[in-house]
């Protein structure tokens, strides 16, 4: 007996691409054992920072997104040895993102289009972000992510020492729920707008158990259940109003956490409307997220910065081949120079101020 009815599902599909679970791209490209345990001590003496039991500042650093990988891991050399410099003061984890959500439209991150050509070539954009993080952690730095596509996590979370739910997504319902399973301690961002309750909500949520819809390793779609998650905090990183990272801005947030019984923990982002779009006053907000720790705010527990190999930004165009290297392609970064300055200078800062506080 046919059926006459009308199709009424994927009518604006064009395809759909077969893809390897993630238990496959996990068999390729292995954790090994010493950057399980990289992995599994960062997340420890994030969740130890959030919670006032370590004293040092957490320092995310790193460029706005991975395009390059080659450049990515020059930068990562040089992070890694100034990480062991500052590490009597500073806990360095490198930014490395691999999604980017856009406001309209836009390149979307390594991972959706890899070879920077609108081939979206997402199988090999995986596995290059798997391998990249990889590299990374062969080298002994812990890496930072922002996740985005709830299915990513399956595919490159085992390498991640702590991750962030963008201001876009902080107030998604599917965010939270993702957030609530994921391993590694999460700073939820206000919103683009400034609303500081966005992302107090979002902490107060993910903390909680949740059941939603996933996959799992092998691929297959699973219901996930799961028990929450206890390392949190929020990130300032201004909105349409303005910067947010004065000290009226950060008793406000305090309160607002207090009020939802959480700990007052609060990370500082040195870019988007903080620095007013503007990579050259990164520095500015760096400092004055340090001063309020060093004047006893000890709810300030870090800062986000973004750096690369050399300042500025640069447009994607039709020549990938023609774009300059370590270089950002979407937001706007410090310089190398700069980047290493602002951390020495800060470890120096806490130094001079335990001295202090001593004498």
């Amino acid at each position: 007996m046919s059926n006459n009815a009308p199709i009424t599902s994927n009518l604006n599909v064009k395809s759909m691409d077969h893809l390897d679970p993630p238990a496959q791209y996990i068999d390729r490209r292995p954790i090994t054992p010493e950057i399980a345990e990289l992995v599994t001590s960062a997340r420890e003496d994030i969740t130890k920072i959030l919670r006032g039991d370590d004293k040092r500042f957490l320092m995310v650093v790193g460029p706005c997104s991975i395009h390059d990988e080659q450049a990515g891991l020059e930068y990562a050399e040089k992070l890694c040895e100034l990480k062991e410099r500052v590490s009597e003061n500073l806990l360095v984890v490198m930014r490395v993102y691999f999604e980017k959500p856009r406001t309209t439209v836009g390149w979307k991150g390594l991972i959706n289009d890899p070879n920077l050509n609108g081939t979206f070539d997402m199988a090999s954009g995986l596995d290059r972000a798997r391998a990249f993080l990889l590299k990374i952690g062969e080298m002994g730095m812990p890496t930072a992510s922002e996740f985005l596509d709830p299915f990513t996590p399956q595919y490159l979370a085992d390498l991640v020492s702590w991750g962030a739910i963008g201001a876009r997504t902080t107030e998604s319902q599917t965010h939270r729920q993702m957030a609530s399973g994921l391993s590694m301690p999460i700073g939820y961002k206000n919103g683009t707008g400034g609303s500081l309750q966005i992302a107090v909500d979002a902490l107060v949520a993910s903390q909680s158990p949740h059941s939603f819809l996933g996959i799992d390793l092998d691929g297959h779609a699973a219901i996930v259940n799961t028990t929450g998650n206890p390392a949190g905090h929020i990130i300032l990183r201004g909105g349409t109003t303005g910067p947010n990272y004065d000290a009226e801005t950060v008793v406000k947030a305090k309160s607002l956490l207090e009020e939802a019984g959480l700990d007052p923990s609060i990370v500082i982002d040195c870019s988007h409307a903080n620095s007013y779009k503007d990579h050259r006053n990164q520095g500015k907000v760096c400092r004055d997220a340090i001063r309020q720790r060093i004047g006893g705010d000890a709810a300030v527990v870090g800062i986000m910065l973004e750096s690369h190999i050399n300042e500025g930004a640069q447009k994607l165009g039709d020549d990938p081949s023609a774009l300059e290297y370590g270089v950002s392609i979407t937001d706007a970064c410090v310089g190398w120079d700069e980047t290493e300055r602002l951390l020495i200078d800060a470890n120096d800062a806490l130094s001079a101020a335990k001295v202090g506080a001593l004498a």
